[in-house]
């Protein structure tokens, strides 16, 4: 197995986990105000959510209960990557549509669900305080923690684990299938295109960002976020529904679910689904990015790939 430099690959995690929760925790408090039905009206769009909640609760409502997710999505992308350069290495998966990379983003999910589904947990419960009535419950992301902690023990915080280890595995593992799939087709059809253009001396031109390998990593990051989230949606709409009852939590999994079902249908298990794949596209596009360009500059690359342009 060749050596995997885990301090590069901390760095390039670290730059995406930062830079995606920036970018996404805006339409992720739309999904999660969705996904519970305390939006007001479930066929409202996501514009319109938006545009109720500045209006109503102010533009930085918006960011509301950031922290936690800044810090601890931070860990998750840093463990994350490192352990997926680690079993790509370890399963000698190949560039590509190989179903090695499936399985070296599926070893990561139950460190990952460890460390997620106590931001989930407390991003979730302050999500929804800006609309509890008569008043809001918690000053901020760290007295929502710390008072729930006080009033239920520390167990309290991992409300919702089984169904959001199950969700990491469900998203994890094609996020990186697709993402590496993607990427070498692009990269393949972006060199051909090239390849014609020189052939042909300039008599059929094509834009530079066709023909630059460089964007294919946003491209097929951002579908790969998509897809991964359009699979796992259904059981992060029921591990939103678990961990955002007020505590203590009454009803499990199963129940949450057959009740969206029952009250919602089968869609109901989609609701938000819409602005959680747009965050997706938004999100994993410039989280891949940042993790290759940060390799780039380390190193040049990925291990398997280097100045490939």
């Amino acid at each position: 197995m060749k050596s995997v430099n885990l301090g590069e690959e901390a760095i390039g995690g670290l730059s995406a986990g930062v830079l995606g929760t920036i970018i996404g925790f805006p339409l992720d408090l739309i999904k999660t105000r969705l996904q519970t039905g305390s939006s007001g009206q479930p066929s409202q769009s996501i514009i319109s959510i938006g545009k109720g909640i500045v209006r109503s609760e102010g533009i930085g409502a918006l960011y509301k209960g950031v922290g936690p997710p800044l810090i601890s999505l931070s860990i998750l992308n840093t463990t994350t990557f490192i352990q997926y350069a680690y079993f790509r290495e370890l399963f000698q998966a190949n560039p590509g549509w190989d179903f090695r990379n499936f399985l070296a983003g599926v070893s990561c999910a139950p460190f990952a669900g460890i460390v997620s589904t106590i931001e989930n947990f407390t991003k979730t419960q302050m999500q929804l305080d800006n609309i509890k009535q008569p008043r809001r419950e918690f000053t901020g992301s760290w007295n929502c923690f710390t008072t729930l902690i006080r009033q239920h023990g520390v167990r309290i915080i991992y409300t919702g684990h089984f169904v959001n280890t199950i969700r990491e595995i469900s998203f994890i593992g094609p996020y990186f299938f697709f993402y590496e799939g993607l990427r070498e087709t692009f990269i393949c059809k972006q060199q051909e295109l090239k390849r014609q253009e020189i052939f042909q001396q300039q008599q059929q031109t094509y834009p530079s960002f066709i023909t630059n390998v460089k964007f294919a990593i946003p491209v097929a990051g951002g579908i790969s976020g998509a897809l991964s989230w359009f699979i796992s949606f259904p059981l992060d709409c029921i591990r939103a529904g678990v961990q955002g009852q007020r505590m203590p939590p009454t009803k499990k999994a199963f129940q949450i679910c057959r009740e969206l079902i029952l009250t919602r249908g089968i869609r109901g298990l989609y609701a938000g689904s819409s602005a959680s794949i747009a965050r997706a596209f938004l999100v994993s596009g410039s989280r891949f990015s940042a993790y290759e360009g940060a390799l780039y500059v380390l190193r040049g690359g990925r291990n398997y790939e280097k100045h490939r342009d």
